[in-house]
């Protein structure tokens, strides 16, 4: 999307994006999104899985494992998957050149990682409670699909209706694109270190 529809959009220069390309602009905001993607769909039939299906988790429970380690244990593996998502995310968008400074991936991919850990952690509460897997079409379909696309992740949310903006900024989706296209764009350093620059100013100005 971001080398074919990407073209278009910078082409057709409306001005938006200020200097950034789309292929720059869209890469963070799916690694994020991506990675939440992943989270979340491990929080659903895996645990359903392991519950209902296969009874694993029960098998588990017959050893000296407490059912708070079996619950920890999964959100640890989670966590892992999703960086392992994010890292391979993460060195592709370098191979294509949209990232400006490749170093800034070992923050942003744990940035993601945090943000599919958001999602997947209530998804996994909710499919502990599940006998069987009808309510997850119903999560992607009215849940995540609609916060993938409309959390900034291929536009900018300030180009989104008034009324509409405060659902994105609400989303962690939004907070995780957010933080992420900062990282990798380099703006987040830029902002703190102005902001530094500001406050040594200012205590040096009242003495």
């Amino acid at each position: 999307m971001g080398i074919g529809l990407g073209t278009y959009v910078d082409r057709a220069g409306s001005g938006v994006l200020g200097e950034l390309g789309y292929l720059q602009f869209l890469a963070p905001g799916l690694l994020a999104a991506a990675v939440m993607q992943t989270g979340s769909f491990e929080a659903m039939f895996p645990i359903l899985g392991g519950l209902q299906w296969n009874r694993t988790f029960h098998a588990m429970y017959a050893t000296p494992i407490r059912p708070r380690d079996i619950a920890l244990g999964n959100l640890v593996w989670i966590s892992i998957r999703l960086l392992m998502v994010g890292a391979s995310f993460g060195l592709v968008i370098a191979v294509f050149g949209a990232v400006r400074q490749p170093a800034a991936l070992l923050l942003a991919v744990p940035i993601a990682a945090l943000t599919g850990l958001a999602f997947a952690a209530p998804i996994a509460a909710f499919s502990a409670t599940q006998r069987r897997p009808d309510g997850f079409a119903t999560i992607f379909r009215f849940g995540l699909t609609a916060l993938f696309l409309f959390s900034g992740t291929f536009f900018p949310v300030d180009s989104l209706p008034e009324l509409l903006q405060p659902i994105a900024w609400i989303s962690p989706l939004w907070h995780g694109v957010d933080l992420s296209r900062a990282i990798l764009l380099g703006t987040l350093i830029t902002l703190g270190t102005l902001a530094a620059f500001r406050t040594v100013a200012a205590r040096l100005e009242r003495g």
